[in-house]
Formats: structure tokens, C-alpha cells, sequence
């Protein structure tokens, strides 16, 4: 692997780090309706996992209020239990042909539980591009050790990949700090 193709590849396996970050900070509800809520439901559906977004429509006609209507009625049943085994947390309301679910407010402590657990999700995430600099650098001192690049060359791919680093942290930092903002906002 060249030079220029680690650091590509490390590049692209940070952007997939914060890309999982932001998935992940998308399914923490923060009290108002967001349909990437149920982004991460499967529904048992003739037998087969699917998203719950394959097998309806989610839309956000109130602030604090999500609406799932199924393209299929039959699948409303599948849909209901579907979330009641999730780790939502939210019961849904069934009227026979729509399925809704009505977001609580949050209480201050759980607001503040929340935005320690983005913390932690952002942590995580840093450590992962830590861990793909660690790696990057590791390939290119064996690349150095086998004489395919210079000591020089080394010292400033370490400078790129540093830089990426960087950049990818104070990505990740934004994020979590945008959520935290969205969770402690009354």
C-alpha cells in the first residue's frame, strides 16, 4: 500500500467514524418528533427483518408527535409490536389505520443523562479516529522500515495524519456539542 493510500484510507475511515456518530446522536431523542428515531427499528414483516421506513411513511405533523402509516395495513400490528420491543421507550397509540406516538417531554435529569451519554458517544468516537491514526501511522513506519518511503516523507505524512485527526475531532466535537444544545434546550 503507497503513501498516499494509507492516508486515504484513513481519511475515509474517519469520515465513517463521525458518518456512525451522527447515527447514533440522531436515535438519543431530544423531546421533540424526529423521524431518524425509528431509523434503527426493524419490523418482523411475513418473517423478514425490515426497516420500518420500507414498510411505511413517518412524518412529523406536530412538533411532539410521530405519525407511521403503513403501506400495508396488515403490517400496522407488526409495526405497533415492533416498538414495543424497541428500546424507544415510547408507547405507541393504534387506531386502525395509523400508528402514533406521541414524544414526552423530558425532565431536567434526563436531559441532563442524555447529554452525558452524547458525551460518551462523541468519546467513543474520537477514540476510533485515535485508534485509525494509530494504525495509519503504524503503516507508514513500515513502509519507511522497507525503504518504500523516506525518514522525511514519514515525518510529513505524520504531519497529514495528524491534520485529519485534528480536523476529524473537532468534527466529532460540533457534533455532540450541536446534540447537547438540542437536549438542553427547553
Amino acid at each position: 500500500m503507497t503513501a498516499t493510500e494509507i492516508i486515504a484510507n484513513a481519511k475515509e475511515r474517519m469520515k465513517k467514524t463521525e458518518d456512525a456518530l451522527q447515527r447514533e446522536l440522531g436515535g438519543i431523542r431530544a423531546g421533540r418528533a424526529n423521524a431518524s428515531l425509528l431509523d434503527r427499528l426493524q419490523v418482523e414483516y411475513y418473517g423478514v427483518p425490515t426497516p420500518v421506513n420500507q414498510l411505511a411513511s413517518v412524518t412529523v405533523p406536530e412538533a411532539r408527535m410521530l405519525l407511521i402509516t403503513p403501506y400495508d395495513k396488515s403490517s400496522l400490528q407488526d409495526i405497533e409490536r415492533a416498538i414495543l420491543m424497541s428500546d424507544i421507550g415510547i408507547t405507541p397509540t393504534n387506531d386502525g389505520s395509523v400508528v402514533r406516538l406521541v414524544i414526552p417531554q423530558l425532565t431536567e435529569e434526563r436531559r441532563k443523562e442524555l447529554a452525558k451519554q452524547v458525551g460518551k458517544e462523541a468519546e467513543g468516537a474520537k477514540v476510533s479516529v485515535r485508534n485509525i491514526r494509530r494504525d495509519a501511522i503504524e503503516h507508514l513506519k513500515k513502509a519507511e522500515k522497507n525503504k518504500e518511503i523516506t525518514e522525511d516523507d514519514l515525518r510529513g505524512y505524520e504531519k497529514d495524519i495528524q491534520k485529519l485527526t485534528d480536523d476529524s475531532v473537532k468534527n466529532i466535537d460540533h457534533l455532540a456539542q450541536v446534540k447537547e444544545k438540542e437536549l438542553l434546550e427547553v
